[in-house]
């Protein structure tokens, strides 16, 4: 389904948990480790209101099933290139205008209950490449 270029509607998923090979630290190259994602995506909802049918939304359920696919898979050692890299690859797979990417890696920093990066990414962001398929 494509969006609405603005109706302020938006799907969420919050605290989707996965292990990942995450980090800088030869320690952290060898261990998975927990990350959390909340991702934010703006979505027309009236039309499934008015139907009631997934088929006129956003499947959320396949968002996070690609995203923790994604997550699982990946061994980048910044949270800012996964977030970065999420974020790309659901603007492409999904054919959104934007996505938000709030990602943590719970008790990277001792002393804190989580530490990571909040990132927002538009169509611009994509690569001509990936852009010019949508």
């Amino acid at each position: 389904m494509t969006t609405a270029h603005y109706s302020g509607d938006r799907i969420f998923l919050h605290g989707l948990t996965a292990e990942c090979i995450i980090g800088f630290i030869d320690w952290e190259r060898r261990v998975k480790q927990t990350v959390v994602v909340d991702l934010e995506l703006p979505v027309d909802c009236r039309r499934a209101a008015s139907s009631d049918e997934v088929a006129d939304t956003l499947d959320y359920k396949r968002v996070a099933k690609r995203a923790l696919a994604f997550i699982e898979a990946s061994e980048f050692k910044l949270v800012e290139t996964l977030a970065d890299r999420l974020a790309l690859l659901i603007l492409e797979e999904f054919a959104v205008e934007w996505v938000r990417v709030a990602l943590n890696k719970p008790g990277a920093v001792r002393s804190s209950r989580d530490v990571g990066v909040v990132i927002e990414r538009t169509r611009a962001d994509l690569p001509p490449a990936a852009s010019g398929r949508l």
